[in-house]
C-alpha cells in the first residue's frame, strides 16, 4: 500500500513539475505564444481568404471558419467514432490526432497549390495574350484597348487579371501602378519582364509590338525547357510515388494473407508506434523526392 502511494505521489510530482515548467515558459514567452496561436487560427483563416482573393473566388469568412473547424476537429471526431465502434480506442486516439493535425495544417498548402496551379495556367496563356496585344498595337489600338481585346478573346485567368487592370484604371489608378499590382498578384519572371518593358517604353518611347514579340520568344523557349525537364524527371516522380505507396500496398497484401498478425499493428501500442514511424518516414522520403525533382527554370 505504501509502495502504491509512493508511486502515485511520484507521478503526481512529475506532472506538477511538467505543468509548472509549461506555465513558466508560457508566462515568459506569452507574446510569442499568443501570436503563434492567433497565426494558427485567425491567421489561417485570413491566409485562406487572401488566397481566395488571388484566385478570384468569393467566399464568406464564416464559411471559411466552419470549413477549418470541420477539417481539424470534425474529421478527427468522425475518425475516432469509427474506430471506437470497432473497439479500437488506442488506434482511434492516434488516428484522430493525426487526422486532426493534418486537417489543421493542410489549408495553407492546399491554397498555395491552387494559386500555383492558376499561375501556371496564366503563364501558358501569356503567349496568346502577348500575340493579341502585339497585333492590337500594330493595328493602331492603344494599350488599354488592346488589353480589352485580350479580355474579350481569352479565357480566365489571363482575362480576369487584365480585366482587373482595366477596372482599376477606370477608377483612376495610373496604368503603370495597375501593371505593378499585376506583378504582385502573379509574381512570375515572365510577368515581371512584361510589366517592366511596358513601364520603360511608356516613359522612353519605343515599339511595343516588337518588345512583345521578343518576350513571346523568351516565354516559348522557357516552356520548351520546362517540358524537357518534366520529361526527364517524370520517371523519378513515378518511382517516388510508387515507393510512397509501398507500405500501404504491403499492409494490404499481408492483411489478406495473415489477417491475425496484421491486427496487432492496429490493436497493440507497439504496432501503432511502428505504423506512425513508417508513415512518417515515408512522408519525409516523398517530400525529399518532390524537392529533388522540382527544378526551377
Amino acid at each position: 500500500m505504501d509502495f502504491l502511494f509512493t508511486q502515485v505521489l511520484g507521478k503526481s510530482g512529475v506532472m506538477l513539475a511538467v505543468g509548472a515548467l509549461v506555465f513558466f515558459y508560457i508566462n515568459k514567452n506569452s507574446e510569442q505564444v499568443f501570436r503563434w496561436i492567433e497565426d494558427q487560427t485567425y491567421g489561417t483563416r485570413d491566409y485562406v481568404l487572401s488566397k481566395c482573393e488571388l484566385i478570384f473566388y468569393e467566399i464568406a469568412e464564416e464559411k471559411v471558419t466552419y470549413i477549418l473547424l470541420f477539417l481539424s476537429f470534425g474529421l478527427s471526431s468522425i475518425v475516432f467514432g469509427i474506430c471506437a465502434i470497432f473497439g479500437l480506442f488506442g488506434l482511434g486516439v492516434v488516428a484522430a490526432g493525426v487526422v486532426g493535425f493534418v486537417g489543421w495544417k493542410i489549408p495553407r498548402p492546399f491554397m498555395d497549390f491552387l494559386v500555383n496551379k492558376r499561375t501556371a495556367k496564366f503563364e501558358t496563356q501569356m503567349v496568346d495574350a502577348l500575340n493579341l496585344l502585339a497585333n492590337g498595337v500594330r493595328a493602331g489600338l492603344s494599350l488599354p484597348q488592346a488589353l480589352g481585346m485580350v479580355v474579350d478573346e481569352l479565357p480566365a485567368p489571363v482575362s480576369q487579371e487584365f480585366n482587373l487592370i482595366l477596372q482599376q484604371n477606370k477608377i483612376g489608378v495610373p496604368l503603370d501602378e495597375c501593371f505593378e499590382n499585376l506583378v504582385k498578384r502573379v509574381p512570375t519572371e515572365d510577368n515581371q519582364m512584361f510589366v517592366t518593358s511596358i513601364s520603360i517604353l511608356r516613359e522612353t518611347g519605343g515599339n511595343l509590338a516588337e518588345v512583345f514579340d521578343t518576350i513571346i520568344e523568351v516565354i516559348r523557349e522557357r516552356i520548351k525547357i520546362k517540358q524537357k525537364i518534366d520529361g526527364f524527371t517524370a520517371q523519378s516522380k513515378f518511382q517516388g510515388g510508387f515507393m510512397s505507396l509501398m507500405p500501404t500496398l504491403m499492409l494490404i497484401m499481408y492483411s489478406q494473407s495473415d489477417p491475425e498478425s496484421t491486427k496487432l499493428l492496429f490493436t497493440k501500442p507497439l504496432g501503432i508506434i511502428i505504423l506512425i514511424v513508417v508513415y512518417t518516414l515515408t512522408a519525409i522520403g516523398g517530400y525529399a523526392i518532390i524537392k529533388i525533382t522540382k527544378i526551377e527554370v
